[in-house]
């Protein structure tokens, strides 16, 4: 049988207080290449529902989007930060915690997907990079989604460098925050170069979670960034 991983999606708010769910098929190509069965997520408010669903699911994917909400963190949004969404923010939270918490299923973070699990355990973000000292860093989206835009440095015996197989990757780069404090518990595995920005951060020990700051999935001709989702799968698979 082949691994079923849950990626969580957005959503839009349209016309008369209803909202549509969406995601990029970028993500649910990436599981298919790798070999498992994608299932999108809603965002319900239920929380036992959201318990269930991720029960159901061998594995979990946090998948991209736009802006956590900064009060979550302890800070203010300002005119940096656009399409909050209350719903969303609310519902990865309650997957992160309980998959991390109460379960071994392997947890895979995604950008926004990073930075969703660092906040939900505690930690926090810097809210705009360029207002915070990076200036350079908010160009790298200049470049299009699937080249190399900037260089990673990977730490050492760690679950990311065991999956690369190196020390320094080429990464593509979508994003105007970052993590600045991580979690109780979260490692950080890999730094942007050369502003030193988080780029990755893992649960120490021997379960599979681990969040990226890039966008391994637009990059679809890269076998090594591909590997990432071969790994996340299998390690769904054994469970």
């Amino acid at each position: 049988m082949k691994a079923v991983i849950g990626i969580t999606c957005g959503n839009e708010i349209l016309q008369r207080s209803s909202e549509r769910e969406v995601l990029l098929d970028a993500y649910t190509n990436a599981i298919e290449r790798a070999g498992g069965v994608p299932v999108i997520l809603p965002n319900t408010q239920d929380p036992r529902l959201l318990r269930e669903m991720a029960d159901r699911m061998d594995g979990v994917m946090i998948s991209g989007g736009p802006d956590a909400d900064p009060r979550l963190y302890g800070a203010r949004a300002d005119k940096t930060v656009g399409g909050i969404r209350p719903r969303r923010d609310a519902a990865e939270i309650e997957v992160i915690r309980y998959i991390i918490q109460e379960t071994e299923k392997p947890l895979l973070g995604i950008c926004r997907g990073l930075q969703m699990m660092n906040v939900a355990l505690g930690g926090d973000l810097y809210v705009d990079l360029k207002n915070a000292g990076f200036p350079e860093h908010s160009f790298h989206d200049i470049y299009p989604r699937e080249m190399v835009s900037h260089d990673v440095r990977v730490e050492k015996n760690c679950l990311l460098h065991h999956i690369f197989g190196q020390e320094v990757l080429g990464v593509n780069s979508f994003h105007h925050q970052a993590v600045q404090t991580p979690a109780p518990g979260l490692l950080v595995t890999a730094w942007s170069e050369p502003d030193q920005l988080i780029e990755a951060l893992e649960l120490p020990g021997e379960r599979f979670v681990l969040g990226v700051q890039w966008h391994p999935e637009g990059m679809t001709g890269d076998e090594k960034q591909q590997a990432l989702f071969r790994y996340f799968v299998k390690a769904a698979a054994r469970l």
